[in-house]
Formats: structure tokens, sequence, C-alpha cells
């Protein structure tokens, strides 16, 4: 766009053409640094909420394989008349242990469905202490307790 000359316009603030000089658009250094330190700090605290939430889905994810290892074994259950023992453990849901004519499986579509989000074998203990079984995940840390990520993840209370 250009602005009509105005004589009483110093000679220095006009161009060879007789139009005013304008800021020349763009942004300094001090400027560009500024958005750089606030896109950082907006990525850092995206990154904590993302991290968070990541680990709120892990245990979500390990409560979800629970029922499903809770209603196979409920499964097996109904057919073998027992749970399988601590010895069997969960790979009962897998294959056919020794002597079970009534076992009617595989109860589980994929072995990797009784290990937990951080690649860890489930807990499992039958006759359990809670219940008729006892099913559990130590979380993150892999240590009984814990809140967040590291929380256990169990079927009693």
């Amino acid at each position: 766009m250009t602005i009509p000359s105005n004589p009483n316009t110093p000679p220095a603030a006009r161009s060879k053409r007789g139009q005013l000089w304008h800021d020349e658009a763009g942004m300094t250094l001090l400027e560009v640094l500024i958005v750089m330190v606030i896109l950082a700090l907006i990525g850092t605290i995206g990154g904590l909420q993302l991290t968070t939430y990541l680990g709120r889905a892990r245990t979500d994810t390990a409560r979800l394989q629970m029922q499903e290892i809770t209603t196979a074994l409920e499964l097996f259950r109904v057919d073998v008349g027992r749970a399988p023992t601590t010895a069997e453990g969960l790979a009962a849901l897998l294959k056919s242990p020794d002597g079970l004519p009534n076992w009617r499986g595989p109860y589980l579509r994929k072995p990797e469905n009784l290990q937990d989000p951080w690649q860890r074998a489930f807990l499992y203990k039958s006759p359990g202490e809670h219940s008729e079984f006892d099913l559990a995940s130590m979380g993150a840390d892999n240590q009984p307790g814990g809140d967040g990520e590291n929380s256990d993840v169990k079927n009693w209370r």
C-alpha cells in the first residue's frame, strides 16, 4: 500500500520514490526467544499431563486384563469344578494341565494377556487369602502399595 508523500516528512524517512519507510515486518531475536520459551513451557506441561494420563491408562488396562482373566478363571471353574491351583497357575487357562478331562479351553485367546501392562506376569494364588483365588499386579514399581501408576491392582479390596 502506498502512502502519499507529505512535504513535511523529513527526507531520511522517505524512500527513493517518495514513500514513507515503515518498520520492517518480522521479529527480533528477543521476541523469537520469548516465543520459544513459551512453547517449551507449554510442551513441558503437556508432556507431564500426557505422562500422567498414560500411567492411569496402564493401570486401567491392568484392571481390564484382570477382569478378562477372572472371567476365564470362572469358565475354567465351571468346566473343571475348581480354579487352577497355584502350582498350575494361570497357564492352565491356555493349556490343559495333566489329568483334567473336563478342560474345554483355551479360556484366553493370547498368552500376552497373562502379563500386566508393565510386562510382568500377574500374581496368582489359589486358594487365595482374600477370595477363592487372588489375582494381582504390583503396578509400575513392582512393590506393594503405591499411588498412581505405582498402585497395586488386585481382585480384592
